[in-house]
């Protein structure tokens, strides 16, 4: 994407990047300068209400499932759910769908064992927010997650999720 498009897209609020530990981030990215991501943290626009209750209802998903809360797959799924995933096993790729109830009883069991740490990883990217829709992507321990969300009676609610395990590298 060209410095001058990913620059317009920024101040519109319609470009994230994620910025992990020892990383950088364009201060302005029209001029190629960088920052630390401490720095960058610094530098970022503020959310909208709207863009924050998206980030929220991702991270419910997730932490729900991280730490074994399917009250909070409750509050940020709609009963509606429809998610599809595909996993590599050792015959290729394959995929898999998930109710709303099969994901609530996952998020009851997932990690009862504790094999997931705080440090897990919970990236995640708001891409786009309207008045009644949003899209957005997380990168949790299972893989990448991207989620359809809706605006339902004033709060957002997971309405699809299209996942896959890690890919090769």
């Amino acid at each position: 994407m060209g410095k001058v498009m990913m620059a317009g897209l920024l101040l519109a609020g319609l470009a994230t990047a994620t910025v992990r530990s020892g990383d950088t981030a364009p201060l302005d990215p029209t001029s190629g300068a960088t920052s630390t991501p401490a720095e960058a943290a610094a530098t970022e626009v503020p959310r909208s209400a709207d863009e924050q209750a998206v980030h929220d209802a991702v991270l419910d998903y997730v932490e729900g499932i991280y730490r074994v809360q399917p009250e909070r797959i409750e509050r940020s799924v709609h009963p509606t759910l429809r998610k599809y995933g595909y996993v590599r096993g050792e015959q290729g790729w394959g995929g898999t769908a998930m109710t709303f109830e099969q994901l609530r009883d996952l998020a009851a069991t997932y990690n009862t064992n504790g094999r997931i740490g705080a440090d897990a990883p919970k990236e995640i990217t708001v891409f786009d927010v309207l008045d009644q829709t949003a899209t957005a992507k997380l990168v949790a321990d299972w893989g990448i997650d991207y989620f359809h969300l809706a605006k339902v009676e004033g709060r957002w609610q997971i309405m699809n999720v299209l996942w896959q395990t890690p890919p090769e590298m």
